[in-house]
């Protein structure tokens, strides 16, 4: 498997969804705590991003062997059909990854402290399991849930340990806080599965995959996934009255216009081809303007 295979097989450009939330950590660790270990941050955020990989890798193994089973001619429009891969190597993509990535966070965590340990093994066992066992969360209605507390919480509460771990409190009041600051990035990832599960219902049941629209039905569904978006701002007013956030955050809210534009949109038509792609754009709309202003923010005190 070359470079560039691996790259578009790991689907790269994605792993923002992770990204964020470990930046929205480093900021946030620097900012309540006056501690940032670069060194460490940079670590977590490889973590991060080849865990992400990873688990992308894998879906696109599984995405692959269950349609070569059921000779479906979809597979040659899949990356590993596409680029004549071997699903062995790609196997060996994902299980070398997947190590490189608990590696890194075994030295973290001996580095800091085994609380470390539990939090990130607790988000890449969540990743691990999202597609592998006999029912793998993704086919449960469970999968926005899990999704959400891995790769937001998890991750941000993580990358905020990892660079103030000699300070942070673990009490009720703090966890809250984390809770709190994490539902932004941990709401768009789980915006982009329920629009994703939404736009594949009828397939996901012929594959005996039943997700949350299988069970509440797709009205409530659309209705679920627009709260998603409102819970998410309302979680940034609660951080800069926390005063968790710098006050200068509360700008990031003028992109609720947009985002409430691109809701409407999604609510209107459920297609993957087109629609599907607002939620993307949420994803990216929603924490990229908290992660500047908090940057700014935290920079200048303001």
């Amino acid at each position: 498997m070359t470079v560039k295979q691996y790259i578009v097989l790991s689907q790269l450009e994605t792993s923002t969804t992770s990204l964020f939330p470990a930046l929205i950590g480093i900021l946030y660790a620097w900012y309540n705590y006056d501690s940032l270990r670069p060194f460490f941050s940079l670590l977590g955020l490889i973590t991060v991003i080849v865990f992400h990989m990873a688990v992308n890798i894998r879906d696109s193994y599984l995405d692959y062997y269950i349609a070569d089973n059921k000779n479906s001619d979809i597979t040659q429009e899949m990356v590993v059909g596409k680029e004549n891969i071997p699903l062995n190597n790609v196997r060996i993509a994902y299980i070398i990854s997947g190590a490189v990535a608990l590696v890194i966070g075994l030295f973290l965590a001996l580095q800091t402290s085994p609380i470390l340990f539990f939090i990130g093994f607790g988000g890449m066992l969540i990743g691990a399991l999202y597609t592998f066992g006999p029912i793998p969360i993704s086919s449960t209605p469970t999968g926005e849930f899990f999704v959400g507390l891995s790769m937001g919480f998890c991750i941000f509460t993580a990358m905020v340990y990892v660079n103030a771990f000699d300070v942070v409190q673990f009490d009720l009041v703090t966890i809250g806080q984390f809770i709190v600051a994490s539902v932004p990035t941990s709401i768009t990832v789980m915006a982009i599965l329920l629009a994703n599960n939404i736009c594949d219902l009828e397939e996901d049941i012929e594959d005996n995959r039943f997700t949350l629209p299988y069970h509440i039905g797709v009205d409530k569904a659309l209705t679920v996934y627009r709260y998603f978006y409102y819970a998410a701002y309302i979680s940034i007013i609660l951080s800069v009255i926390f005063g968790t956030f710098p006050r200068l955050v509360a700008l990031s809210l003028l992109t609720f216009p947009y985002v409430l534009k691109n809701i409407r949109i999604f609510m209107k038509e459920q297609d993957k081809q087109t629609t599907f792609m607002t939620s993307i754009i949420n994803s990216a709309v929603i924490p990229v303007p908290i992660i500047i202003t908090f940057f700014i923010g935290a920079w200048l005190n303001i």
